[in-house]
């Protein structure tokens, strides 16, 4: 009998796993893909300091990978929905981070302390459309904006689906074979059962050398973390749509147009960004700056 919704959901948080952070776990294929971010030709693994954490603050959220190279402190988090407030989730991290790199400093002393510089990407592989490259700030969320607000925090998103970023995707091989993996996933699942659809990208990536090692070695539990991923990536989607089409019925007095009146009124965010946060169409968007003003 198959899993419900819930079921998957619940397992989910305690299988700690994800495609991507397997991958990335190792430093080998951790250093290639910093390489190709960042125009490096490093090939010393142990040059990474790994320092990913368990069990981080906020919800649920766990950074995917975390590690220091030459003075750099790197966080970086794969994402298969697009959320604006990712900079916020880095931020509670990254203060996580540098509690536990100061934890035998002291702070209170006279000699300023040294901390590794931070640079945060997001690997986004979701199916709502998102430029190659976006840059989040942490600032767009501030209620009162500024032109040089004392904290700042700025995030990259880099879309990793099929067809994007192609420069990077030629240089990291591996995460040009995670997009075709997952793609070759959600095609097959429009088509038959989850769990049949896993096993044949499955099957024949490992045929056509797409990850084929990774996935000789980790197939039971990449099927697994696949099944898992894509359902809980299902039932969000699902869930949003369900909650606009329900809103809707009900009228503008309901949280979804409320949200989108504060962030007319907090002028932080193009239309644009509001309806890809809200989820409604320009002429509803337009409807409620006319109530607005009369």
């Amino acid at each position: 009998m198959a899993e419900n919704n819930m079921d998957v959901l619940t397992a989910n948080r305690t299988y700690k796993s994800r495609i991507f952070a397997m991958l990335f776990s190792d430093k080998n294929e951790l250093l290639k893909l910093y390489n190709a971010i960042n125009g490096t030709s490093y090939d010393d693994p142990d040059l990474l300091q790994i320092n990913t954490l368990e069990n981080a603050v906020y919800m649920s959220m766990q950074n995917d990978v975390s590690f220091i190279i030459e003075l750099g402190l790197n966080l970086y988090e794969h994402q298969s929905t697009y959320s604006p407030n990712l900079p916020v989730r880095y931020l509670l991290y990254v203060a996580d981070v540098y509690s536990d790199y100061t934890k035998d400093m002291n702070l209170y002393g006279m000699k300023a302390v040294k901390l590794p510089t931070p640079k945060f990407v997001i690997f986004y592989n979701g199916q709502a459309e998102q430029p190659d490259r976006k840059e989040l700030k942490l600032s767009e969320l501030f209620t009162v904006p500024e032109e040089a607000p004392s904290l700042e925090l700025k995030a990259v998103m880099l879309n990793i689906n099929k067809g994007h970023n192609r420069k990077l995707m030629e240089t990291c091989k591996t995460l040009h074979d995670y997009a075709e993996y997952t793609s070759r996933v959600r095609e097959y699942a429009a088509e038959i059962s989850l769990d049949e659809a896993v096993e044949r990208a499955i099957t024949e990536c490992i045929s056509e050398d797409i990850l084929a090692d990774f996935l000789r070695k980790n197939r039971a539990e990449a099927k697994k973390v696949s099944i898992y991923e894509y359902d809980e990536e299902r039932h969000m989607r699902q869930t949003r749509e369900e909650g606009v089409e329900e809103g809707y019925t009900k009228g503008i007095n309901q949280g979804i147009e409320q949200t989108a009146v504060n962030l007319i009124k907090a002028r932080l965010l193009t239309d644009e960004q509001i309806k890809e946060v809200t989820g409604l169409s320009q002429v509803q968007l337009d409807n409620l700056k006319e109530d607005k003003s009369n």
